[in-house]
């Protein structure tokens, strides 16, 4: 019987990275003990398993003749053994019936002739009869072992175990009349088995060859075993690598342990199929998941199922693939994994074609065997076609899944690297494809398959054949473009240039860059000597004739590439500055307009660009300077430069000669001026900026074209001239002792240079005017705040005030404006203290509201609810019990400029606030015998109830309540007061009789009381 043992188990790794089954603290093992017949084990079973009778034979029965196999040596049969096995079955059976028979009869005679009774003639029999039964049991229990003998004996002489049928095996049965259940011959059978698989499995790290399976369920049946009991002998098997293990402690054989006992598995779990599941009990008995043996599985199945690869060639046709098919099902693997091996099997034979092609292109050799390369990535397409062929041959179900055609991804050749050789190859077999002049539809098919094989995506695909064709078209358009040559005759150039684009598949939109680049170089040929002849024009025009170019394209060619000249040529002239600009650099300005053929608005557009960079210098420097007249200093160097140098610079582009312009361009026309002055006449600072003549050149007006409007924002450029205008109005200064400046020069000329610097800026006359208008208004505004320091006007402070508007120029809507925000400024100040104060009433907000001041923007919203809250509580605390809904709800609310209904919300949240205040102040004052004090709070708690209607109060002590209520009565109320207090004081109509009774009885003497108790 098997035993189980509680083995604790893990999964690692192998060095050659496949995942074994582990058991830890265990010695590795060395050998498969049933391979060593010498062993101490197998001595101790042979001597356990009973002997048997041998046959005839006489290499059974000769002990000098005894050979050994993988079943072990020949057993020997004892004396009696070798008697017995002679005998028959039914031989035996009879011998051992006339035995029994024969003991029977002489026990009866025996015990006749001894004691002469029946009695003991029975006993006798009985007694010899048993002798004899036991007798004959010993001669049919021997049979079994006989049997197993010569079974042993047998398997150990076959020629081929692997051939044995189960008639042999039923032969040596039959003649010995036994049954395969009986106890020594399935002993024997099992450990026949047992050899047989030990030596069937190849040990250690040896892969199986896949006919195991086949093999060993073959030889099971042909012994007959059933089942159950070969699953106790591979189950027994681990048992034994299991426990050899604790006998090792190399690591190298523990490795191999754990791949003999993953192929047992393997083998096992295929041999008895689904059975497997409960007939080999690996994780109960030998503590391994599920996963683990998984892992047994799938890593047997695919070294097999390699092996099986290994065997298929180049030349692959359908047999070949559903045989494959037919061994993936049978190894028990599963399609992903199969898929991904053939996969890779398929790289590999297209990586070997890659491999022998590169080492051709890397050889250095001086001719490089293109041949070669070329013959390679043909053998390539071949064997992917071959590929996508078989794909579509077949049922799908009937060949390994993986098949189609493959590429390099997840190969050797996925990387950077090597990807810039598949990119070398492609290119080559482009080229070759381009050989004959053309691309066929053949060729196209071929490198679509072969950008697919060396995963290229589309777009490095594109570029590798748009370079290749870009050159054949450049070759081939350069023969047709000779004089006399193809294109040349052409009726139609653009008809031909479209038919060449289409025979090599090139896009038109490629065609026209590489017709503009064409024309680029022979532009930039002719320019070798920096100007353009009568040949190069004629040559330039051809070509642009020849290549249907857009007359855009080579304006912009011109410009560009004459242009640069051009620019080294205005910047060589801006860097001489105002000193070097002499006759030679303006002939060589118009030398270089002439030499390369500029037309004036392109030359005109090279000179800006450069301008600009040098206004642009000027401008950063007067920003970075450390004060105002540092940064006005270059702003003027900035204006003598535009007039001394740009304007001769646009003149020479444009071939004007250096005369006096027109009046028409010097002067503005009349009725911009009149226009001009309708708004802005009063403007002295301005007038100034508007000379009759220019400064710098007389004759010439300086040129405004180059301007900086759309180099810097609006508000930079009105910095720039304020800066300007400042610097021309307080003159050179410089410093004195204790931090005190002096002007040291003052010359109105500046003006004429602050007219130049806005037009160099860009500014318009109404921006002009402004910035103008702002520093007038600033001057004006702080005289004006010194004269109006109070805030009050007078007929002297307005005259002036006149004074100071015409000396400045301000028109009277700007200086009316300054004014009265002065005088608003300094009337809210006066508002504010008064309102700090307390001082400030309804009657003068109605004051200030008649006098014309807005009330809203004078006096805040806060402010003028909180003077609103002050009003109401002063009703609700006068005294006099009066509340005047009109005016309180509608008159204060409009004269404050309040929400009626946010008004009429706050009187009632303060009417409510001061009810239950009101009658508690009443009851205090009346403790205090302060009689009038408690009757205004009365009057208090009745204007309060007025505004918002109440509830009777409550009070604890309700005498103090009677005495209240006569106290208000001795006043003489309105009776609509006195009953208004009546209901609020919650005194009954009968009370409030008795103590109008009592009152006017004068019998109430609560003032009396008063002088009684004072002392």
């Amino acid at each position: 019987m098997l035993h189980s043992h509680s083995v604790p188990t893990l999964l690692v790794s192998s060095p050659h990275g496949s995942s074994f089954i582990s058991f830890p603290g265990l010695v590795p093992f060395k050998s498969i003990p049933s391979l060593n017949p010498k062993s101490p084990r197998l001595k101790r079973r042979a001597s356990s398993i009973c002997r048997c009778v041998a046959q005839n034979e006489p290499s059974v029965t000769s002990l000098n003749a005894a050979k050994t196999s993988v079943f072990g040596a020949e057993k020997q049969l004892s004396g009696p053994q070798r008697i017995l096995q002679d005998l028959p079955a039914p031989v035996r059976y009879v011998t051992c019936a006339a035995i029994v028979a024969g003991a029977l009869a002489a026990g009866y005679a025996l015990g006749a002739n001894t004691k002469g009774t029946r009695t003991a003639a029975l006993g006798g029999a009985v007694a010899l009869g048993a002798v004899g039964g036991a007798t004959a049991y010993a001669l049919n229990s021997a049979a079994p072992m006989i049997a197993a003998v010569h079974l042993h004996n047998a398997l150990v002489n076959h020629k081929d175990p692997k051939s044995l049928k189960p008639e042999e095996v039923d032969t040596i049965i039959n003649k010995f009349g036994v049954s395969k259940q009986d106890e020594p011959l399935n002993t024997e059978l099992r450990e026949m088995y047992d050899r047989f698989i030990t030596g069937v499995i190849p040990p250690g790290n040896e892969d199986l060859k896949g006919d195991e399976v086949e093999t060993i369920i073959t030889f099971k049946n042909a012994l007959g075993l059933e089942d159950p009991d070969a699953a106790a002998v591979h189950i027994e098997i681990g048992r034994r690598i299991f426990r050899q293990r604790l006998e090792t402690g190399d690591k190298e054989t523990a490795v191999q342990e754990r791949r003999t006992f993953q192929k047992l598995v393997y083998v096992s779990n295929l041999v008895f199929g689904d059975a497997s599941k409960f007939l080999l009990p690996w994780k109960r008995i030998f503590k391994v998941t599920d996963a683990q043996v998984e892992v047994a599985m799938r890593d047997n199945a695919q070294r097999l199922f390699e092996s099986k690869l290994a065997t298929i060639g180049r030349d692959i046709d359908i047999t070949q693939l559903m045989e494959l098919r037919e061994a993936q099902l049978k190894f028990k693997l599963s399609d992903e994994i199969a898929a991904e091996m053939f996969r890779t099997y398929a790289r590999k034979q297209i990586e070997e074609n890659i491999s022998i092609a590169l080492d051709s292109l890397k050889s250095r050799a001086r001719l490089k065997n293109i041949s070669k390369v070329m013959e390679e990535l043909e053998k390539l397409l071949s064997y992917n076609a071959s590929l996508a062929a078989m794909d579509g041959k077949a049922d799908i179900s009937v060949l390994p899944p993986g098949i189609g055609p493959v590429s390099v991804i997840g190969g050797q050749f996925d990387n950077d690297r090597q990807m810039d050789e598949l990119k070398q190859l492609y290119h080559i077999y482009l080229i070759e494809a381009f050989a004959g002049g053309q691309l066929d539809n053949n060729k196209a098919v071929a490198l679509n398959l072969l950008k697919i094989a060396f995963a290229l995506g589309n777009r490095e695909a594109e570029e590798i054949m748009e370079e290749v064709t870009v050159k054949v078209y450049r070759k081939k358009l350069a023969q047709a473009a000779a004089v006399g040559g193809d294109l040349d005759k052409a009726p139609s150039k653009a008809s031909y240039l479209q038919e060449l684009c289409d025979c090599l598949h090139l896009d038109p939109e490629k065609a026209k860059q590489v017709h503009e680049d064409i024309y680029r170089q022979k532009l930039q040929q002719c320019l070798a000597d920096d100007e353009l002849s009568d040949d190069d024009v004629k040559a330039l025009q051809r070509l642009h004739v020849l290549l249907c170019l857009p007359k855009e394209t080579v304006d912009a060619a011109h410009a560009t590439i004459c242009g640069h000249l051009f620019e080294k040529v205005v910047d060589s002239a801006i860097s001489a500055g105002v000193d070097g600009y002499d006759a030679d650099m303006e002939a060589a300005v118009c030398k270089a307009v002439a030499g390369l053929r500029l037309s004036t608005e392109a030359a005109l557009a090279i000179a800006c660009k450069v301008v600009h960079t040098v206004f642009m210098t000027y401008v950063k420097r007067s920003r970075s300077a450390g004060s105002r007249v540092e940064s006005a200093r270059e702003l003027k160097k900035m204006v003598i430069f535009n007039s001394l140098v740009v304007t001769k610079l646009l003149a020479n582009i444009k071939g004007e000669p250096c005369v006096e312009t027109s009046a028409e361009a010097k002067e503005p026309s009349e009725q911009d001026t009149e226009e001009e002055e309708e708004e802005w006449e009063m403007l002295q600072t301005l007038r100034k900026t508007k000379p009759k003549s220019d400064l710098d050149i007389p004759g010439r007006k300086p040129q405004t074209e180059i301007t900086l409007k759309d180099v810097l924002e609006l508000r930079d450029r009105t910095d720039l001239y304020r800066t300007y205008l400042l610097y021309c109005l307080s003159g050179e200064t410089t410093g004195m002792p204790m931090g005190t400046q002096i002007v040291v020069q003052r010359d109105n000329s500046e003006f004429l240079r602050l007219g130049q610097l806005g037009d160099l800026l860009g500014l318009n006359a109404m921006e002009v005017a402004a910035v103008h208008k702002s520093l007038a208004e600033q001057a004006f505004r702080q005289q004006a705040q010194v004269i109006l320091a109070d805030g009050k006007l007078s007929k002297t402070r307005v005259e002036q005030l006149n004074g100071l508007q015409k000396q400045l120029g301000l028109p009277s809507e700007s200086a009316q404006k300054v004014i009265r925000s002065i005088t608003d400024t300094k009337m809210q100040g006066a508002i504010e203290a008064a309102i700090n104060q307390g001082k400030l009433t309804i009657d003068q907000v109605k004051e200030l509201k008649e006098a014309g001041v807005d009330i809203n923007s004078m006096i805040s919203k806060d402010i003028r609810q909180q003077l609103f809250k002050k009003i109401v509580d002063g009703v609700f605390s006068c005294g006099t019990g009066d509340f005047n809904e009109e005016e309180i709800y509608v008159k204060y609310p409009t004269d404050l400029g309040i929400d009626l209904g946010r008004a009429k919300s706050v009187v009632q949240d303060l009417a409510r606030d001061r009810l239950n205040n009101s009658l508690v102040q009443a009851i205090a004052l009346l403790r205090q015998k302060n009689l009038d004090g408690a009757v205004s709070s009365v009057n208090d708690l009745l204007a309060c109830d007025k505004a918002v209607p109440a509830e009777p109060l409550s009070w604890t002590v309700r005498e103090e309540l009677a005495d209240l209520f006569c106290l208000y009565y001795k006043t003489s109320p309105p009776e609509v007061k006195l009953a208004r207090l009546q209901y609020l004081l919650g005194i009954g109509d009968s009370m409030a009789l008795t103590l109008k009774e009592l009152i006017d009885s004068g019998k109430f003497a609560l003032g009396e009381e008063e002088e009684e108790f004072s002392f």
